[in-house]
């Protein structure tokens, strides 16, 4: 294998597809990265690889191939040689069992491990449906933010992707908040309606780069080989799906509310990390609101306390409630909006947080629930 292929589109290709491999691979092959050049017929493409069972992923580069071949090298170490390269032309090649990399002066010499003992890459699954690139980028990250990251709990780990007609829902909970997300897509023709459990740290890291630019993202969905196919800006990727039960979440959802502020985003997120500051160990937060303010409060005697007042539009009773800080302030900036909608029941219920515009008025698709912590007394 001898082939030369440019620094940046090398060094992207490797840093994306080494992102998905194993920390720590149960053998040393499924941390390796697959560098493909031409074995396919082709004679201007590299194809960059990964596979640990689990995640898929494949990118392919302009390069001009002298000899085709395959070679499998430690994608770690691969991807930390080719960021670190200056910016000129690269040449690969492959001698017995070292894999050479030269780019301008420096040169690197690499152990290969056996292609043969690599697996089989899984097949794209057949086309469900198309989306925006930024819409679904945007949309996976809105929901992430409440996905759990208990391995012991894999059905929290997961995002419920439902698929109904031409609408698709990302859902995710850790059981104290939840995120759901409701955008409109393009379904392939015929399409029948479903739902399945995706890792949410696999989609999120997906989600990042597919649709750079806004370019769409196409989804497949191979339902009884258990596997979840996205595809765009020139990558593929299939990841395993979980086969957990999601929570039935819905009966969590409040149908009604007594109580509702609207608020600035920005100056209640500076005020939470402010106020947060004598909270012990992030253990909550106090809201009162009332009518035109909302005072936030953390702390006590021991420890120190804070306070701040900032001035919102209120609806209904006067109300005093707590959450946790960090979750608090997750929801408020996963809307994506200068304003919020906070809307409540009693002190003890999850609350509803909403992306709100100029007017108050809540921009639909998005909500963020979230339980709120007992108040001491």
């Amino acid at each position: 294998m001898k082939i030369r292929v440019e620094r940046d589109g090398l060094a992207d290709a490797v840093a994306w597809v080494a992102r998905s491999l194993p920390s720590r691979p149960p053998v040393p092959v499924l941390g390796g990265v697959l560098l493909d050049a031409g074995s396919d017929g082709t004679t201007d493409a590299l194809t960059v690889s990964g596979f640990d069972y689990e995640v898929s992923a494949t990118v392919g580069v302009p390069a001009t191939i002298a000899d085709g071949g395959r070679v499998l090298v430690s994608g770690r170490l691969l991807a930390d040689i080719t960021k670190s390269l200056p910016a000129q032309p690269v040449e690969i090649s492959v001698e017995g069992s070292r894999a050479t990399i030269t780019c301008g002066s420096a040169r690197f010499s690499l152990p290969t491990m056996p292609v043969e003992d690599y697996p089989s890459l899984p097949a794209q699954p057949a086309f469900a449906g198309e989306v925006a690139g930024d819409v679904f980028g945007l949309a996976v990250t809105q929901v992430a933010v409440a996905a759990g990251k208990d391995d012991t709990l894999p059905m929290l780990t997961g995002m419920r992707l439902e698929i109904s007609g031409e609408s698709l829902t990302l859902v995710a909970t850790d059981r104290f908040r939840l995120a759901l997300r409701e955008f409109a897509w393009k379904p392939a023709e015929g399409l029948a309606d479903a739902a399945v459990l995706v890792p949410a740290r696999t989609l999120a890291e997906a989600a990042k780069s597919l649709g750079a630019g806004g370019a769409p993202v196409s989804l497949g969905l191979a339902g009884g080989e258990g596997l979840l196919g996205l595809a765009g800006s020139g990558r593929y990727t299939t990841t395993r799906l979980l086969d957990a039960e999601f929570p039935p979440y819905r009966q969590l959802l409040p149908s009604q509310y007594t109580s509702r502020a609207v608020v600035e985003v920005g100056p209640m997120s500076d005020a939470i990390k402010r106020v947060s500051l004598v909270a012990e160990r992030g253990t909550q937060v106090r809201l009162e609101f009332a009518d035109g303010s909302l005072r936030l409060s953390a702390g006590g005697d021991d420890e120190g306390s804070a306070e701040e007042e900032l001035p919102v539009q209120y609806e209904g009773d006067p109300v005093a409630i707590a959450f946790n800080p960090g979750y608090l302030a997750d929801g408020l900036g996963a809307l994506h909006a200068d304003r919020a909608e906070l809307t409540f029941t009693t002190a003890n219920r999850p609350a509803l947080i909403k992306p709100a515009d100029e007017q108050g008025q809540v921009i639909p698709g998005y909500f963020y629930l979230l339980m709120p912590v007992r108040l001491p007394g």
